[in-house]
């Protein structure tokens, strides 16, 4: 099997290559390594490649001849389309790089599948920001933590998109597109409204990563800053188990093509920010961890939770790691590799 992956080289993709190359698949990594570390992730990978079985193409999603040509010259059976850019932040403060990147490089990517004497199937990363702030939504304080009043499994696919910052915007378009190239020119393409997810190869920052971020802040003893009061509530989904999405959806794709669907770790992997994470962190440390506190960032959910009972009733998928062994398991492997983060 030939697996393409934009964006190879960055958190989910490189979770996802490793995991074809243990499986003896051929993995192109097509990858412009602008974020910080991703040649990190590139070497790992490299590492644990067998000969011929690891090809990797320094491009951009925004040159279409550049995507059209590493697409046709690996010949995929399947398309992971993963480069984004991935800040809301970063949106706002450069919105058309943002609109380059999210919406005209899945474009230029969905054209190169459509180009193919054999069209591949395409999966496309989207992401719960879709939704927006879902001010529909009633959202209550219950101790130290904020809950829907109404939605005790969270939100499902019916939720009505609302289109956020330049961020929200861009994927959304790109969800669309890729949505509607299924049923255009019926392309096996399948999208995936991720809720946070977080692993081992997560080079996390302040901006997106935030579990990981907290990690890596803690175990090098640097400053960190909680936003709000820390009692926002996330659900989590472990890089493992949205790889296992991926894949499920690849060996289903008659059924899964041109489905959306909301993956994320559900009402039982939730954690709010600071007032549950904190002390988790504090156990893993050894010691009571110092914070400093700034106001809320605009856009903020109070409240962001996936229900995923669309991708267990037409996948049989659901989330297989629980948050203590997935963020004890995140904390170790930062803790075992400091040199990464120096």
């Amino acid at each position: 099997m030939n697996i393409f992956i934009t964006g190879g080289a960055g958190f989910i993709g490189c979770n996802f290559a490793a995991d074809h190359l243990k499986k003896g698949d051929h993995v192109t990594i097509f990858d412009n390594l602008s974020r910080p570390r991703t040649q990190h992730n590139l070497d790992w990978l490299k590492a644990q490649a067998a000969s011929g079985q690891l090809h990797f193409v320094k491009g951009d999603v925004r040159d279409p001849d550049a995507i059209k040509q590493a697409v046709t010259d690996a010949k995929p059976d399947l398309i992971a389309h993963l480069a984004a850019q991935v800040a809301v932040t970063t949106s706002v403060t450069n919105p058309r790089e943002d609109f380059e990147i999210n919406a005209f490089g899945t474009f230029n990517v969905l054209e190169a599948a459509r180009a193919q004497q054999k069209p591949p199937a395409l999966i496309y990363a989207s992401t719960n920001k879709v939704y927006g702030g879902m001010e529909d939504i009633q959202v209550e304080l219950r101790g130290n933590r904020y809950e829907y009043a109404d939605h005790p499994e969270g939100i499902d696919e019916h939720q009505p998109l609302d289109l956020h910052s330049p961020y929200g915007c861009s994927k959304g378009t790109g969800d669309q597109y890729v949505r509607d190239y299924a049923r255009i020119y019926g392309l096996r393409t399948v999208v995936f409204r991720q809720s946070t997810i977080y692993g081992t190869r997560q080079f996390g920052v302040e901006d997106q990563g935030w579990l990981a971020h907290f990690i890596i802040a803690v175990v090098m003893g640097r400053p960190l800053s909680i936003y709000g009061d820390g009692k926002q509530v996330r659900d989590m989904l472990h890089v493992s188990d949205l790889i296992r999405a991926y894949n499920t959806a690849w060996q289903n794709i008659d059924t899964a093509a041109g489905q959306i669907f909301n993956v994320g770790g559900g009402a039982k992997n939730t954690i709010s920010i600071w007032t549950e994470t904190a002390p988790i962190l504090e156990r893993l440390n050894g010691k009571p961890i110092s914070v400093k506190w700034g106001d809320w960032r605009p856009g903020d959910q109070l409240v962001c939770v996936m229900n995923s009972a669309k991708a267990k009733k037409m996948l049989n998928w659901e989330p297989k790691v629980g948050l203590e062994e997935g963020i004890t398991q995140l904390w170790n492997w930062v803790s075992e590799n400091k040199a990464l983060f120096s």
